[in-house]
């Protein structure tokens, strides 16, 4: 969850450091904190956004620094929780990104030789330990923790005693290295650096890495020195401006169109699905994600299924990776099942070690993912990379939309490879997908008529979002993005399971949203919108045009623009972004940066 940065180099660090660390702030942002080598180890840590920090820091010369904002694990959001920690002679400082599971049993053990502790951070332990083994050497130090931590880490830490080096490691949390020409960096995460350079090193787990502005030196946990390679990454265009929108969020929103044809040019130009190899006779498909990208998950399984009629699963992460088949005891996986992994990040935690289960199983992966060069594109065998660009705002919108076509587009393909459709039908698949950008223009310019629609949810304490088919998974995240920047409970639903349960707390007090696409289940769906208008349940529609039968059994509705309701799903998902986004502004709350969340989960 946590982003790092660190600078050592021949510029003022604090300057650096600071913006580099906004990047990251939708990894956190319940507190943020620095430490700047001024002769002594100087540090600033406040809780809430990195603009409070901001408002307590000092001008510095300092030509190192090391940051850190946080999303808190262990200990509530504080100053004093907050990150870097000190070891208690205030020598050596550290930022850390993960969770040290026992450090309980270390934190007791330094306690009985008379460290004492301020925080309720398990992070506090690590510049203790390193101050118990430190002889002058910090790399070796480092190197004699890893035997002591469990859990999973990114760490930085510097000295007082060298005024230039950075030391940092990593277990199952990212971590990369920045170089330049007499400085270098350190980060959690490239978007963090790309601004100052594209020459970028991917340490593995457990390598410990000594940065100064003058080298970087890569060791094994033996600390033999080893060789590494640099990568010369895409330097992506500048976002952190809201160009003229009131949220990144709402920014995003209306990116969709063009988020979707810079993916369709890697799909169906650069031609990714090629390189998949692909060319067995699949038995089956699991699909795993987490989130909203669990949701893309379940639509790709209605658009797989359909095209070339092999049974796909859909799991969470969290789930999949301690299920039973993964451990070999049989049941989900056929021989040599695809296993598709879905992570905007490519650094989710659950995500990340499903993908190692599968591998373990023998499972052919793929991974569809929106960060070249992350950690999931490195551990699978094939990687589909969305193009959505860099996503600010903590909840889910173009690259939701740009994991379903990547879904679809690997549909098409495995439906031709297979000999389900023809070279004809799958050129007629890619045409309809090429005209959604277009269609969700339309949409967006009739946004402003979805605020009519704020004023009969935005005062409701709970709402139900229904679909059916392939738009089930949109009452799902229809939802989830309305609880998570509004904090109004909302639970979606298929509209068939209202009779088992959910239609006992229906009154005139819970809207619903239904989702009505002329699709098979229609009819069906428009009786399950009677049953809820029966209960004196106000119904809000969203429908197709020139469907007056959805909207004459509704209270209120908004129209889609014309569409294949194989393809509604991304028409329905700019809907419910922009609902939930216009309720949620509505009442005020930070949108952008909602509670208790981050956007990039790099914890269990």
């Amino acid at each position: 969850m946590c982003g790092i940065v660190g600078y050592t180099g021949n510029k003022p660090a604090q300057e650096i450091v600071i913006d580099s660390l906004k990047k990251l702030e939708y990894r956190g942002y319940d507190s943020s904190g620095i430490a700047l080598h001024e002769g002594k180890i100087v540090f600033s840590k406040k809780e809430g956004p990195i603009v409070n920090l901001e408002s307590i820091l000092k001008s510095s010369e300092a030509k190192m620094a090391i940051a850190h904002t946080r999303w808190a694990t262990h200990g509530v959001p504080s100053d004093t929780n907050s990150h870097p920690h000190l070891s208690n002679d205030g020598k050596i400082a550290v930022v850390h990104n993960g969770t040290i599971d026992n450090y309980l049993d270390i934190k007791s053990m330094l306690e009985e030789e008379g460290y004492e502790f301020l925080s309720e951070s398990d992070t506090e332990v690590i510049p203790n330990l390193i101050s118990k083994y430190y002889d002058g050497d910090l790399v070796k130090a480092v190197s004699k923790i890893l035997d002591i931590i469990e859990g999973i880490y990114t760490i930085a830490a510097i000295h007082v005693d060298n005024s230039e080096q950075i030391v940092s490691v990593r277990k199952e949390t990212p971590l990369v290295i920045g170089l330049g020409k007499d400085e270098n960096y350190v980060a959690s995460d490239i978007y963090a650096i790309l601004k100052y350079t594209q020459q970028i090193i991917y340490p593995n787990d457990h390598q410990i890495v000594s940065v100064s502005p003058s080298e970087v030196n890569v060791f094994d946990e033996s600390l033999s020195k080893i060789e590494f390679e640099v990568e010369t990454v895409e330097k992506y265009t500048e976002v952190a401006e809201k160009g003229g929108f009131e949220h990144f969020m709402l920014k995003e929103i209306f990116e969709q169109p063009k988020a979707l044809q810079d993916s369709q040019t890697e799909l169906f130009v650069n031609s990714p699905l090629e390189k998949l190899n692909l060319n067995w006779k699949i038995g089956s498909i699991s699909v795993v994600a987490c989130g909203t990208s669990y949701h893309a998950g379940l639509v790709g399984k209605y658009v797989i299924e359909q095209l070339t009629a092999i049974p796909v699963s859909v799991h969470y992460a969290s789930e999949f990776r301690y299920a039973a088949p993964v451990q070999g005891v049989g049941g989900l996986m056929s021989s040599r099942p695809l296993v598709i992994l879905i992570s905007q990040s490519g650094e989710t935690a659950d995500t990340l070690a499903a993908a190692r289960a599968a591998k373990q199983q023998g499972c052919h992966t793929v991974a569809i993912c929106n960060v070249p060069g992350s950690r999931i594109t490195r551990e699978v065998d094939g990687v589909i990379i969305t193009k959505s660009g860099q996503e600010i705002g903590v909840a889910a919108t173009k690259t939701f939309l740009t994991q379903m076509q990547a879904l679809y587009a690997l549909a098409m393909h495995l439906a031709f490879q297979s000999g389900s459709i023809d070279h004809v039908i799958l050129k007629n698949w890619e045409n309809e997908l090429r005209g959604i950008p277009s269609k969700i223009t339309q949409l967006l310019n009739s946004a402003e008529s979805i605020k009519e629609l704020v004023p009969h949810i935005s005062k409701a304490k709970s709402t139900f979002f229904i679909g059916r088919n392939i738009n089930y998974p949109l009452a799902l995240e229809g939802a989830l993005k309305l609880k998570e920047i509004s904090y109004i409970h909302a639970e979606g639903y298929p509209a068939g399971e209202l009779k088992h349960g959910p239609l006992a707390l229906l009154s005139s007090d819970t809207p619903v949203i239904a989702i009505a696409i002329q699709d098979h289940t229609y009819s069906k769906l428009i009786s399950n919108i009677e049953e809820i208008s029966a209960r004196s349940a106000p119904v809000i529609t969203v429908a197709q045009k020139g469907d007056k039968q959805a909207l004459r059994v509704s209270d209120y509705g908004f129209e889609l623009p014309e569409v294949d309701p194989v393809l509604s799903p991304f028409l329905v998902a700019v809907f419910v972004q922009l609902l939930s986004y216009y309720v949620a502004d509505d009442l005020g709350k930070n949108i952008d940066k909602p509670r208790n969340l981050a956007k990039s989960v790099t914890v269990e």
